[in-house]
């Protein structure tokens, strides 16, 4: 069995943002008993900026993206120190894979990226993943390492994954607020839950939060791949969740699979606007591989540019697909409604190619 374990910074770092060694160590352990159980492992580990605050003795995690990638960068070597020292107690030998988006929306690289991860499991390494924060571009950026392990996990055909995290899976509502909550120990892949939106909030040392791990389990969900949220300090967590037992909130894999680079399109970048279609259109890129032609388009907004990723609306106003666009913004409202014969040299007939749409989960 292939296992991605993602590890987030409130669960892996101290209240004063340091590498928490215990946790750490903890997390060791069950990587090591999955290994000697024959299972391959791929931890993904956020907490290079947190250990980057506390290696420079900063009072608080800063806001600027330029400090913040200066920070993971200090960071990063020190998070890779203490994996390097806890798998070699059990004789295992930790990667660094530092990965951005352009790694799963360029084909190349994303081939190549997928064969080195592949390799360094045959060599009986375990890849330790992360976003590179030090140098992505601020627009290009995951944000979480959540949506990263569900791609990573797609990648590289992955059983299972398993999200850790400080809680000890989905609610019913917010524990900390509502005492009548209770714990969601399974979601069915037709399941509403998985499109539900849940709090963006955490510990206020990381980036992600509930939020981001319902998406990611909707990714995994939707890469034919079985999710499990769970709280990284319960006891042989990991060796559960491999086991398919209910050791937090498991989410059954769907039927239906994405390629990663759609998974992206879908789940993991930032929408520059809307397009909205007319019924004929809706129908056709719905029931059918289609591109999106403007003859369709009834309106655009936003002030999208060609590679940005729009969100397309029906008559109805509900989002039903997302793609990345080949016509910039205003040339888009210039041709609206107009057939492929009517429109002026040099645009591009198809205003978001079918390779590049994805028809959403409802």
């Amino acid at each position: 069995m292939r296992v991605v374990a993602k590890i987030g910074t409130a669960s892996i770092t101290d209240d004063r943002g340091a590498v928490d060694l215990v946790a750490l160590a903890k997390l060791a352990d069950e990587v090591a008993g999955l290994r000697r159980s024959g299972h391959e492992v791929i931890v993904v580990s956020s907490g290079a900026v947190a250990a980057g605050v506390a290696a420079l003795g900063l009072a608080a995690r800063p806001s600027d993206m330029q400090t913040v990638q200066a920070l993971s960068a200090v960071g990063q070597s020190r998070l890779v120190e203490a994996y390097n020292q806890e798998f070699a107690r059990h004789g295992l030998v930790g990667a660094q894979v530092l990965l951005d988006p352009h790694d799963f929306v360029d084909r190349v690289q994303y081939l190549h990226a997928r064969r080195t991860i592949e390799r360094l499991l045959e060599l009986g390494c375990v890849p330790v993943v992360n976003e590179n924060d030090a140098i992505a571009n601020d627009e290009l950026r995951y944000g979480d390492n959540d949506r990263l392990a569900a791609l990573v996990a797609n990648s590289v055909g992955a059983d299972v994954l398993v999200l850790l995290t400080d809680m000890d899976g989905v609610y019913t509502a917010d524990p900390r607020r509502d005492p009548s909550a209770t714990l969601i120990p399974l979601v069915r892949s037709g399941d509403p839950l998985l499109a539900i939106r849940a709090d963006a909030g955490g510990s206020g040392r990381g980036s992600g939060g509930m939020a981001s791990k319902l998406t990611a389990a909707r990714m995994a969900s939707w890469s034919g791949i079985r999710s499990v949220i769970a709280r990284a300090s319960r006891p042989d967590v990991l060796a559960g969740a491999a086991s398919a037992e209910l050791v937090g909130t498991t989410f059954e894999a769907h039927d239906r699979t994405l390629s990663a680079r759609k998974l992206w399109i879908a789940f993991a970048s930032e929408v520059a606007g809307v397009l909205r279609v007319d019924e004929g259109a809706e129908r056709a890129l719905t029931e059918r591989p289609s591109s999106l032609l403007p003859a369709g388009i009834v309106a655009a907004e936003g002030g999208f540019v060609v590679g940005d990723t729009v969100d397309i609306a029906g008559s109805s106003g509900r989002v039903f697909a997302r793609g990345l666009v080949a016509v910039d913004a205003p040339v888009v409202r210039t041709v609206l409604g107009l057939h492929t014969g009517e429109l002026p040299a040099g645009v591009n007939h198809e205003v978001v190619h079918r390779d590049d749409l994805v028809v959403l989960p409802t």
